[in-house]
């Protein structure tokens, strides 16, 4: 970080908390939208078209808000990883099985990766009140949209 071509707004300790709660929702977002677009190619049976078109907006979700994550990392003078190894080491989230998967399946395999990166992405809004309200913002954003996605993903099963 100290050999950055772009200068932080941030003292030193406050960037370093903030680099490293954005590298980890970056991974995560990636990791999630790797994820929705897996099931979206592997998901069969009832109500397949409602899910398949489902999947579609959460990697949508997922990817616009990656890069507004790794953009926050740039701006604040951190180079954000995306690189796949970095992902696969680094995820938080659950793993989503191979093959063809049935639409309740996937529906559950959703709610529960989606219920562990809203658990993730709260930790990291209180872990950014103090260090950068502007990322801590961005991260209320994320959360918000993934919350409705929950609730959609979870009114599926109801």
């Amino acid at each position: 970080m100290a050999n950055s071509p772009i200068k932080s707004p941030l003292k030193e300790s406050d960037k370093e908390l903030t680099a490293s709660v954005l590298q980890s929702t970056l991974v995560d977002l990636i990791d999630l939208s790797l994820i929705a677009k897996q099931a979206h190619w592997n998901v069969v049976g009832k109500n397949f078209r409602s899910v398949h078109l489902q999947l579609d907006e959460l990697t949508s979700a997922a990817r616009e808000f990656m890069d507004k994550v790794a953009e926050r990392a740039n701006a604040i003078g951190v180079s954000p990883n995306g690189k796949a190894k970095t992902v696969t080491e680094s995820s938080g989230l659950p793993d989503y099985p191979d093959n063809w998967q049935s639409t309740d399946m996937t529906v559950d395999r959703i709610v529960e990766i989606l219920d562990r990166l809203i658990q993730r992405l709260r930790v990291r809004i209180d872990e950014t009140d103090k260090s950068d309200l502007v990322t801590q913002d961005l991260l209320i954003e994320i959360a918000e949209e993934l919350e409705k996605q929950h609730w959609m993903w979870q009114a599926q099963k109801a």
